[in-house]
C-alpha cells in the first residue's frame, strides 16, 4: 500500500465551512467521495500485508468488540500521511476554537508536523491510523481513542466496503452524553469511499450559563453478513 497511487479527494475540493457546521452542531459531519471504490479496494487488500503493520489488535481479547485491527507503522501509507498532513490545518482552526469556548488553555498548531512534536514531548511516538476489519458477527463497543495526554479533538473514519454488497450491518455509531442527562444515540450512514469526520472526546455546547462539554464515544453494530473494512484516521500518536 505504501507504493499504491491514491488520488484521494482534492483538499480544495472539500467544502470545509459545512463540515465545521456538521461538527458545531451535531459533533460530526460527512465527507463524499473521498476514495474511489478501486482505492478502497486496493486499501481493503493491503489488510493481509505484514510490512506496514506494528502490530494486531483482536476486539475480543480486550473486550473490545468482536473484530479485528492493524496499526499501521511509520512511515505511514502515502495515502494516510496525506490525510492527516493536509486536512489537520482546516481541522486545527476549529479545534483552537472549541478550546477557546471551553476555557482550555491549549492552543493546536497550525501545522500537523508541529503538534506531533507537542506529542512526542509527552512520550507519544507510536503511529495511530489503523485498518480494521469485521466480518459476521463482529461489532466494536462503544469509545474513544484517546491514547495520551495529548489528543487532537477530531479523528477520520473512510469506509472501504459497500453497505448492502460487500456487507450488511456494521453501522456506525455515535453517542452524545450531556450533564445529567441520558446519552443520544446517532447512526451515520456512509457508503464506500466516503469519510466521516467526528468528535474524538466531546464537543462545546452553549447553555444559559456559557459554554460545556457533551461528551462523544463511537462504535461499530453488528456485522450481520459480509466483511466490513474501514481505515481510521487519528492526528494523535500514542504512548
Amino acid at each position: 500500500m505504501a507504493h499504491l497511487y491514491i488520488t484521494m479527494k482534492p483538499i480544495a475540493q472539500i467544502n470545509w465551512d459545512a463540515v465545521y457546521a456538521g461538527l458545531n452542531q451535531s459533533g460530526y459531519a460527512m465527507i463524499p467521495d473521498v476514495l474511489s471504490k478501486s482505492e478502497c479496494h486496493q486499501i481493503s487488500q493491503s489488510y493481509q500485508s505484514q510490512s506496514i503493520f506494528r502490530s494486531t489488535i483482536s476486539m475480543e481479547r480486550y473486550r473490545f468488540g468482536k473484530g479485528e485491527y492493524k496499526y499501521f507503522s511509520y512511515p505511514l501509507p502515502q495515502v494516510v500521511q496525506d490525510i492527516r498532513s493536509s486536512w489537520y490545518p482546516s481541522l486545527s482552526l476549529l479545534a483552537n476554537q472549541w478550546n477557546e469556548s471551553l476555557s482550555i488553555d491549549f492552543h493546536y498548531p497550525s501545522d500537523h508536523e508541529s503538534f506531533l512534536q507537542n506529542c512526542q514531548q509527552k512520550n507519544q511516538l507510536r503511529p495511530t491510523p489503523l485498518l480494521l476489519k469485521y466480518e459476521p458477527r463482529g461489532f466494536n463497543t462503544l469509545h474513544q481513542d484517546l491514547y495520551g495526554e495529548i489528543y487532537f479533538p477530531f479523528q477520520v473514519m473512510l469506509l472501504l466496503t459497500q453497505p448492502g454488497e460487500d456487507h450488511a450491518g456494521g453501522e456506525f455509531v455515535l453517542t452524545e452524553q450531556v450533564p445529567r442527562a441520558q446519552s443520544k444515540a446517532m447512526v451515520v450512514s456512509p457508503v464506500q469511499g466516503d469519510a466521516v469526520i467526528f468528535a474524538t472526546n466531546f464537543r462545546p455546547v452553549k447553555g444559559s450559563k456559557g459554554y460545556y462539554r457533551a461528551r462523544f464515544r463511537h462504535g461499530i453494530s453488528e456485522v450481520k453478513s459480509g466483511t466490513r473494512y474501514a481505515l481510521g484516521i487519528i492526528f494523535h500518536d500514542a504512548a
